[in-house]
């Protein structure tokens, strides 16, 4: 439903600070990045003081209570603000994407960016006190603006692109199957019976946000990779780890109502088939890539794919039938394929240099943030293997592991 924007790349790289602005910044960047996971508790705890709606029914408090939140946002500020003093810093592009899709998914109006532009500017004063003059305080302000305006744009964009407007993504979906993949994963089919269609546009790797009501009448809201949709609904796979998936598994029954976003995601399979594809996963993170398979399966074309997936045992796999029935209806299709299962319980682990995989591919990575931090270093220790482009989606908040 939601696509990356072309001209994100562009709205970034045209984000320009006045030179008086830019050499506040690049003077106080080392400040504020010492200190900047001092400042975003303050900021979160200033925010939710202010507005506990946000926490009760938009933010994921578990990602609160663990810090990941808080993390996300300091490691997207002091990039962007890298980016705009640094020419040679990390391009942001990438994270700036992953969080638009993600605001979008949880429904983020522009009005919204100045809620967090005062509680975040009152929580530097706070942790900084006299350090914050006027210029730093005016050339930071700048820095946010850009941001803000540069989200705010692509956002505007991905809303138009699924013809609603700004905020308009929550469904009501219905339960109409329920079936256990492993004793740790359930596979959850969900009709939208007053929207039909909607998920009809999907693409292989994306996701949707559910909303459950938890006992304290807080609606908590998670993504979930699609692994299967239709015009009717779609279906997802759900690991029993924090309060929404809880919630799933021990309280929805068949007949029940979620709310559920329309999908989003930038983790999106490429549509170029002379490209060979290689899908890394590990544990739930299998899930996007099914989704990827039956794409290319019903694409009915001869590719190059390589899957490589790491899980406790074959038994945890939740998604290994699937897949490898799918990797089966590849080959007989002629496409060339290869599999990689590692099981960690059994000592093994995902050593790249090892393993047969063809130069100039396109990666796709879902899993854990050691797992693909463990990936991304191989991959920077491997130039042989020179991919086309890597693309990642990150089971928390973090984006940490953007231009690394």
């Amino acid at each position: 439903m939601f696509t990356a924007a072309e001209t994100l790349r562009g709205a970034a790289r045209a984000a320009r600070l006045t030179p008086a602005h830019e050499a506040t910044v690049r003077a106080t960047l080392p400040v504020i990045g010492a200190h900047i996971n001092e400042i975003t508790p303050v900021f979160y705890r200033r925010m939710f003081a202010a507005h506990p709606e946000l926490l009760r029914d938009t933010f994921n408090r578990g990602n609160q209570r663990s810090g990941e939140q808080q993390k996300a946002l300091a490691a997207s500020v002091a990039t962007f603000a890298s980016m705009l003093v640094d020419p040679d810093a990390p391009d942001p592009v990438d994270m700036l994407s992953r969080i638009a899709h993600k605001h979008v998914s949880l429904g983020v109006v522009a009005d919204q960016y100045q809620i967090v532009h005062d509680h975040l500017f009152a929580a530097i004063v706070e942790v900084l006190g006299d350090a914050v003059t006027p210029e730093v305080a005016e050339a930071w302000e700048q820095v946010y603006q850009l941001m803000a305006g540069v989200l705010v744009g692509e956002e505007s964009a991905l809303y138009g692109t699924a013809g609603v407007e700004p905020g308009d993504v929550f469904r009501d979906a219905v339960l109409v199957a329920r079936r256990d993949l492993t004793d740790v994963v359930t596979e959850f089919t969900f009709e939208v019976p007053d929207a039909p269609g909607a998920f009809a546009a999907a693409q292989p790797g994306q996701y949707t946000s559910l909303g459950v009501r938890l006992g304290d009448g807080a609606r908590q809201l998670r993504q979930y990779s699609l692994v299967n949709w239709d015009g009717r609904g779609f279906t997802v796979a759900v690991q029993r780890d924090g309060e929404v998936s809880g919630a799933l598994l021990d309280t929805i029954a068949v007949g029940d109502r979620v709310d559920a976003t329309l999908p989003a995601g930038d983790l999106v399979l490429g549509d170029d088939d002379t490209v060979p594809v290689v899908l890394v996963s590990s544990g739930i993170g299998s899930t996007p890539m099914t989704g990827m398979l039956a794409a290319l399966v019903a694409g009915a074309g001869a590719r190059d794919v390589t899957v490589i997936h790491s899980d406790r045992s074959p038994d945890s796999f939740a998604q290994g039938a699937v897949t490898v029935g799918l990797l089966d209806a590849l080959e007989s299709q002629g496409s060339t394929v290869r599999r990689y299962f590692n099981w960690t319980g059994r000592g093994q682990r995902v050593v790249l240099g090892t393993r047969d995989i063809p130069a100039g591919a396109d990666w796709y990575l879902c899993g854990g943030n050691g797992f693909l931090q463990d990936v991304r270093a191989q991959l920077a220790d491997l130039p042989e293997l020179c991919p086309a482009g890597i693309h990642f989606e990150l089971f928390s908040p973090n984006d940490w592991l953007t231009g690394q």
